[in-house]
This record gives structure tokens, sequence and C-alpha cells, in this order.
């Protein structure tokens, strides 16, 4: 009789501990707040200056990482990038003034405090 009040008392305590292991405990919650959901990105600066520049007059390392963009890019974005441009009377007339048109545009960078950069290349 003894062993059978043993051998119930230690199942009863593996079950409790097997039991107590699978429950959450309150004891291990992060003690920091969740992390902020990252916020969605601010609408697209507004055109403050445009900078029309020719390839030729950056540095050599800034027209190899010009020509490696244009490479690897498609004739339909470029297209929608000119197709852009023509759209935007303000850009149009800074190609303008110096002689060109959105068909010498080859990249286009925006910065944050609204200056468009214009990078392009003179054709023929």
């Amino acid at each position: 009789m003894r062993m059978i009040t043993i051998l119930a008392a230690g199942t009863a305590l593996a079950m409790a501990t097997a039991a107590n292991a699978q429950s959450p405990s309150p004891q291990q919650a992060p003690s920091r707040p969740p992390a902020a959901a990252p916020q969605a990105p601010s609408a697209a600066p507004t055109i403050q200056t445009v900078n029309v520049v020719d390839i030729d007059e950056l540095p050599a390392a800034t027209q190899s990482q010009v020509n490696e963009i244009v490479a690897k890019r498609g004739e339909d974005e470029l297209g929608k990038l000119r197709d852009t441009i023509e759209a935007a009377p303000t850009i149009r007339s800074a190609l303008e003034a110096k002689g060109l048109t959105s068909r010498n545009v080859i990249i286009a960078q925006m910065n944050p405090d609204g200056a468009l950069t214009l990078v392009t290349r003179k054709t023929g």
C-alpha cells in the first residue's frame, strides 16, 4: 500500500510539474514595451530647385556609377521618367534653359530637401 501511495504522489508531482511548465508565466513577459510600428513614408518632397548636370561634368567614379544604373534600367523605365519630365513645366523649362530636352536626361535624383538633380547626356 505504501508503494501505491508513493507512486501516486510521484505521478501527481510529475504531472503538476509538466502542467506548470506548459502554462505561460507572467514573470517571463517582456519588460520593455513593444517597438513602435514603422511610420509610413511621408509624401514626396516638393521640388524646390532643379539642377541640370551633364554626365561629363561629374567625377569619373560618379560617371561609372551613373552608367551602371543606366545599363540596368530598361527603356520602359526611362520612358516613364521622360514622360514625367514633359508633364512638369518647371523641370522642362530648366532643361530648355540649357538647350536640352527630356530626351537628354538619363537619370534623376530627388533629395529630401526638394533639390532635383537631372543628369543629362548630349546626343550625337
